[in-house]
């Protein structure tokens, strides 16, 4: 019997345990056995299983987790059957954000299809998945994306779409981690949530998060099944349409539905109706039918051939059929009779730019890349990407952005090779690299995550650039040029452009640490270290090196980290920046500290911000004043924290999550607790609200643990430990376990002293497990300390030997400490 039979008819309390019911049954232990192997009592535990009470969610994790299960699932099933605090918001934009929808315009003159149509609609209802296939040009994505807007009323939650680029010129198709990662990020899943490495875990997040909601995916242009299986739904009602120009037999669960060519009477219809053709006696194809019918024949009934073919009627109303059907027969076949044509009829200015868009990687763009690449004014891009979509040469998907259909991209391609210099065309192709690097430095900027860039020094900076008011501005034209910023980079790989390859990932970094985690980025920073090994610019080595640090540091990786600075110190020596030499410092105060070292960050962070002073940075002296304040609290000069917590906070920000304002806060919550609870409280809430409505779950998790820290100090044990358990259950959500490690032994601490030794000596033991492994050597010694203080009452061989244990990590740590 399934869970659905089992749970029919009954409440949610009950619901979930049957489900908890159907865990044991998995372990295969008792309740005694099961209670003790996730730390929870027995009585609590039968209480959970009888329904007769709402386990909290951590204990629900620890039960999924024994049996190797992803909790996930059971969230919403738990969030009905309790009444918890309001979940935070996963998303710095809005508390509710509106459903995200990229779909495609529905092409207001769709044509016939009725019976694929509905094979398409009936394929979704039993199977939730449909591949559509058929040749170039035959109408796929269309009828997909036609589909998809028939479905966005009964699938309300997203209506998303990704081009897979399985046959694209010049472009490699979208690997499946890039497609999921930015599908992923299409529903607003913190980048936290987001597993950073396997394809496997990838698809079981995407398919968990698919779960939950009613959506709606298009899958336009796949390759083979191998790229689009990963990408499938699982349990849950979301749809998916797939199309691809090849049947795709490795899908054997998915049913496929083939597009033909258009039958005569819907060829006929579809010239009409693109063309503006009047119905009757009186329009020029009835006046014609021989010649409507040739044309019909000569565009092959394809609809792509058809609408370029009607564009030129409806922009030629002093032409007959007979002129129509005398341009199109000088055609090759019925994609070059079509494009020739509609070329033909441009003048020499969109001629150019139709020719140099073909240049372009593929996907989508907009107007500021368009007059970067054909080296025009944006007012005149903007125009002519107008009339080349009135001339079905472009398609506008969405308003400010166009797209190139592959058949077109092909032919501008060629066009381009044919009658533009080689010259011409490395000119244009540094121009769109010289864009992404110049517009992503931009947006960068924007953003102020992390300390000050450097300006980009990769080719000239274009004409014009978007302009970015704030964050959100800077972070939604990043997330809609990802894709094409990596097809940038790629491309910049592949003609040799070392400049560019090594500084556009650099202006990534926040996009990175908001959005995509941090995979992607090592891969990118090994790529752009191999460009700058090339180049043998000592600064350009330099940077690379360190990013390379910075990458592996924020992926846990940290003997990597440290050799990648180590690295990057000599070549730092070597070209005397002071700005490089600052970051390079804070980069490593962060490393040293997360290794164990008390000291040396404190020194380190000092030493950047002088650096950052001298290279005229403030800035960046304010990020490394923070995090010499957080450095000094963490050594216990709690008085010296709070003074440099307050500097930091007395210089004006228009942000008022600014990262240097955000730990200063923290900081000063924290430092102050004992001697000035309310105003304490005061700044610690505004952290976490602040840290709430900037969508970082991470400094979301650290302001409740802070939280938690101070209310302890304070006496205020329920509410701390409240307040941990709240950042826990945040952060059993994320894939990046070194963030967990460093709020344990707090976790722990508050249990000890609120009299829960059971709970207490849990903590300091999975923190115990994590710290080794991870390389965080102090938590590890904190760890001893805390269990050793646990069990000193009950049993002092032990407690002795975890003493020992931690004073002699210590010991390792400070080789001089006594």
């Amino acid at each position: 019997m399934d869970v659905e039979q089992r749970t029919a008819n009954t409440g949610p309390q009950d619901e979930l345990a049957a489900r908890l019911r159907l865990i044991q049954e998995l372990s295969g232990l008792g309740v005694r056995a099961l209670a003790r192997d996730t730390g929870l009592s027995s009585s609590s535990l039968s209480r959970y299983l009888s329904g007769q009470t709402v386990p909290p969610w951590p204990a629900v994790i620890a039960l999924c987790r024994l049996v190797k299960r992803d909790p996930r699932p059971l969230r919403p099933l738990w969030e009905r059957s309790s009444n918890p605090l309001p979940a935070p918001p996963k998303s710095s934009r809005q508390v509710q954000p509106r459903p995200r929808n990229d779909l495609p315009r529905d092409v207001p003159d769709f044509t016939g299809r009725e019976a694929q149509l509905t094979a398409v609609l009936a394929a979704l209802e039993s199977h939730q998945v449909v591949a559509l296939d058929g040749m170039a040009g035959v109408g796929k994505t269309c009828l997909a994306v036609h589909a998809a807007h028939r479905l966005a009323a009964p699938y309300p939650d997203a209506q998303l779409y990704v081009d897979l680029h399985g046959f694209t010129e010049g472009r490699e198709p979208l690997d499946p981690d890039s497609a999921l990662r930015m599908l992923l990020s299409a529903l607003d899943v913190p980048s936290e949530s987001v597993p950073q490495e396997g394809i496997e875990q990838l698809a079981a997040c995407w398919r968990s998060e698919l779960a939950r909601r009613r959506a709606v995916v298009v899958l336009d242009n796949a390759a083979d099944a191998d790229q689009v299986r990963p990408l499938l739904p699982g349990a849950g009602p979301s749809v998916v349409v797939i199309t691809s120009r090849k049947r795709l037999l490795g899908l054997d669960e998915v049913p496929p539905v083939s597009l033909d060519v258009l039958s005569p009477r819907e060829s006929a219809e579809l010239l009409a109706r693109a063309s503006g053709d009047p119905s009757g006696p009186e329009g020029r194809l009835a006046r014609e039918p021989e010649s409507a019918a040739e044309v019909l024949r000569l565009c092959g009934h394809l609809p792509l051939a058809l609408r370029l073919a009607a564009a030129r009627l409806r922009h030629r109303p002093g032409w007959t059929v007979g002129i129509l059907v005398e341009r199109l027969a000088q055609g090759a076949n019925e994609f070059d009779t079509a494009f020739a044509m509609s070329v033909k009829q441009l003048d020499r200015a969109h001629a150019r730019l139709f020719r140099m868009l073909g240049l372009l990687p593929g996907g989508s763009f907009d107007e500021y890349l368009a007059a970067s690449l054909a080296d025009v004014p944006l007012h005149g891009a903007r125009e002519m990407l107008e009339d080349l979509v009135d001339a079905h040469l472009v398609q506008q998907p969405t308003a400010g952005r166009y797209r190139l259909h592959d058949l077109v991209h092909q032919h501008a391609r060629a066009a381009c090779a044919e009658q533009d210099s080689q010259a011409e065309r490395e000119r244009a192709l540094g121009r769109f690299l010289d864009y992404y690097v110049h517009a992503a430095a931009a947006a960068d900027a924007a953003m102020q995550v992390l300390s000050p860039g450097r300006s980009p020094s990769a080719g000239r900076p274009p004409a014009a650039l978007p302009r970015f008011t704030d964050k959100n501005t800077a972070l939604a034209w990043l997330v809609a040029e990802y894709e094409a910023m990596i097809a940038a980079f790629e491309t910049a790989v592949a003609v040799g452009a070392d400049v560019h390859v090594c500084e556009l990932p650099r202006f990534l970094r926040a996009y990175f640490a908001r959005r995509c985690g941090t995979t992607h980025l090592n891969h990118l920073f090994e790529r752009s270290l191999a460009a700058a090994e090339r180049l043998g610019d000592p600064l350009q080595l330099a940077e690379a090196y360190s990013d390379l640090g910075f990458a592996r540091y924020n992926a846990g990786r940290m003997a990597e980290a440290g050799a990648a600075y180590e690295a990057a110190g000599v070549e730092v020596s070597r070209v005397g920046d002071m700005r490089s030499e600052a970051e390079l410092a804070m980069r490593r105060g962060y490393l040293r500290w997360e290794q164990g070292n008390v000291e040396e960050p404190l020194e380190l962070f000092g030493l950047a911000g002088k650096l950052y002073v001298q290279a005229g940075l403030p800035a960046g002296a304010a990020h490394a004043a923070a995090s010499e304040a957080w450095a000094m609290l963490q050594l216990g000069d709690r008085e010296q924290a709070a003074r440099r917590a307050r500097e930091v906070l007395g210089i004006p920000h228009a942000d008022p999550a600014w990262p240097p304002t955000l730990t200063a806060r923290i900081t000063l919550g924290v430092a102050i607790a004992g001697e000035a609870p309310e105003e304490a409280a005061e700044h610690l809430h505004r952290a976490l609200a602040l840290a709430r409505e900037d969508g970082h779950m991470n400094n979301e998790a650290w302001a409740l643990n802070c939280l938690g820290v101070a209310l302890r100090r304070m006496g205020r044990y329920e509410e701390a430990l409240a307040s941990h358990r709240e950042a826990f259950a945040l952060l059993d959500e994320l894939f990046e376990e070194h963030w967990k490690i460093r709020f344990l032994n707090g976790y722990a601490e508050t249990c000890r002293l609120a009299a829960l030794p059971e709970e207490a000596l849990r903590l300091y033991r999975q923190a115990l497990e994590l710290a080794p492994r991870l390389g965080y050597r102090h938590e590890e010694a904190l760890a001893h300390e805390g269990i050793a203080i646990v069990l000193d009452g009950t049993d002092r061989a032990a407690a002795a030997e975890h003493h020992a244990a931690g004073q002699a990590v210590l010991q390792e740590l400070s080789p001089g400490a006594r």
